[in-house]
């Protein structure tokens, strides 16, 4: 299976944060920044991505639960690539999802050059 086929799986499975997420930021809705989801980069598929800005927008449900040391490496590898990561537990973005947009538009500002 090639790498489009496996990204578009994840986007048709979304969490209800993930769907919350992308309502926010689709369409250039977050301060004209473009977003796409489930990007592949090196051998791992970021949910949220902004190349303009360089920043991946990680959420983190139950699934990532005693797997820190494995995301805190794949997140050096994605800064490798010149990205910068930010990551956001699922009960955050579905609690408060205008204060999590307006962390993200605080990131993605301070990396626009």
């Amino acid at each position: 299976m090639d790498k489009t086929a496996n990204a578009r799986r994840p986007r048709r499975n979304q969490t209800l944060a993930e769907k919350m997420l992308w309502t926010l930021v689709r369409n250039r809705r977050l301060g004209g920044f473009k977003f796409l989801r489930q990007v592949a980069i090196d051998r791992y598929f970021a949910d949220f991505v902004c190349e303009a800005a360089k920043v991946i927008v990680e959420l983190d449900g139950p699934t990532h639960d005693g797997r820190e040391v494995h995301d805190s490496r794949r997140t050096e590898i994605l800064e490798l690539f010149g990205y910068s990561v930010v990551r956001f537990r699922n009960e955050r973005v579905l609690a408060d999802p205008g204060g999590t947009a307006d962390d993200i538009l605080a990131v993605l500002r301070s990396e626009r050059v």
